[in-house]
């Protein structure tokens, strides 16, 4: 399969069987389209003389993998969400504000431990375990997060395997102590901005109701300079609200950040929402992010914004890509009461409960469910260009929009395929700028 696209004046191929990205004038794209265009018998031969050479290196109209992956049942990963309880009240907020539907609790370091007994237990031959941190706010249970941390270095020290730890914050806890244990152990900091003070003030608030922006950004801040060269990201949301999230991606970079996500936000409150309507000015957004982030690259300040970050080359093989999420058979979210989800999109639905860390099974039904999800499950993806980078998309907003895992949300894939296609752009003008 081919996907021909034209960003402002480039005109390029995408060949999706062998992930090549090229560049072409704009006969040859139109040739390739099938469409009718005005070239000479000379240009015509040289153009089909380069696409069979293509072809001949593999490098076009390339074989796609037709088989189905076998997912490995060693778990890999587990999300502990130490913290049913946070001390923001995002207006957006997937999780209930940090309840999850259910009473405010932090986990145990009772259930930490057992979490983490049953991560090593079912893990098999994997030398290298991830923990994700999460909440609600996981800083307001600091101390069991320390311990865990500990605990899960010693206990797997004793098997030879390696902990690889991250947290998600909203950094109003945070401090210079914090911050010096992050840097010590965390592989991954994740904090939550986002954007302009406006922005950020109108859905980000405190208990009592007032923006959170100066309480945060210093905190940020001072963390990013602490941090030096290790993982951290800056995440934010946008919204219906504020369409023109460039601005915002370009307010972090001008605040020092040099890592940085903005995801459009998943919700059903209807002044926040993303709309079919809102597609045409979020692909124009992206464009117009798209332009400044080359530029300013070529200035010598550029910076990681996530959405732009593939790698065509020596990023993830195909096989792992066609498996999509290994939420529900590699990962597994637990919440405080020690029952296990299949993420924590998921946690606190009772119809995806797999289980409890201190029973320490798992219904095999509902993996079952999740091991046999891959990209060709998703009938609708077969024809996308953009199936082997988004892996048919999120299994959680399928469901949560569409009722089934395995139905992919149209006003996702509208982002998803704008936002690859700036992104190979960005790529494209990578490499001219290093010939």
């Amino acid at each position: 399969m081919r996907h021909i696209f034209t960003y402002h004046d480039k005109h390029y191929i995408y060949d999706v069987g062998s992930g090549s990205l090229h560049e072409c004038d704009e006969a040859t794209a139109r040739l390739l389209k099938g469409e009718k265009t005005e070239i000479s018998d000379e240009a015509l031969k040289v153009a089909l003389e380069e696409i069979e050479g293509l072809r001949a290196e593999g490098l076009l109209d390339a074989p796609e993998p037709r088989e189905r992956p076998i997912k490995s049942h060693e778990v890999k990963a587990l999300c502990l969400h130490v913290s049913h309880d946070c001390n923001l009240r995002c207006k957006y907020c997937f999780a209930d504000e940090g309840a999850y539907h259910s009473a405010r609790e932090v986990m145990s370091f009772e259930t930490a431990k057992a979490a983490i007994d049953f991560l090593l237990k079912n893990s098999g031959k994997r030398k290298v375990l991830e923990v994700d941190f999460f909440g609600g706010e996981p800083l307001m249970n600091l101390d069991v997060v320390k311990r865990t941390v500990a605990y899960a270095k010693e206990e797997g020290a004793k098997l030879g395997k390696k902990f690889l730890f991250t947290t998600t914050t909203n950094a109003l806890l945070l401090d210079d102590e914090t911050i010096k244990f992050f840097n010590e152990e965390m592989e991954n900091v994740v904090l939550s901005l986002d954007g302009r003070k406006e922005v950020h003030d109108a859905v980000r608030k405190t208990v009592n109701g007032k923006g959170s922006f100066d309480a945060v950004l210093p905190h940020i801040r001072k963390f990013v300079q602490m941090r030096g060269e290790k993982s951290y990201y800056v995440r934010g949301t946008f919204t219906a609200k504020n369409l023109d999230f460039s601005e915002d991606v370009l307010f972090l970079a001008d605040c020092g950040f040099r890592n940085i996500s903005l995801e459009p936000v998943v919700t059903d409150i209807e002044e926040l929402a993303i709309k079919e309507e809102h597609l045409p000015a979020i692909e124009a957004e992206y464009e117009k992010l798209c332009d400044a982030y080359i530029q300013r690259e070529a200035e010598g300040k550029g910076f990681l914004f996530f959405h732009f970050q593939i790698d065509l080359e020596g990023g993830p093989c195909l096989a792992k890509r066609v498996s999509a999420c290994g939420a529900g058979n590699e990962y597994f979210s637990v919440v405080p009461s020690g029952d296990i989800y299949p993420c924590h999109q998921f946690a606190g639905d009772k119809e995806f409960r797999m289980g409890n860390v201190f029973e320490g099974v798992l219904d095999e039904g509902i993996r079952s469910r999740f091991a046999e999800n891959s990209l060709f499950t998703r009938n609708k993806c077969g024809d996308c260009f953009a199936k082997y980078i988004c892996s048919g998309g999120c299994s959680a907003n399928n469901y949560h929009y569409a009722g089934d895992l395995n139905e992919p949300y149209p006003i996702t894939c509208v982002m998803m395929k704008k936002r690859i296609e700036c992104a190979m752009h960005v790529l494209a003008e990578r490499k001219s700028r290093e010939k």
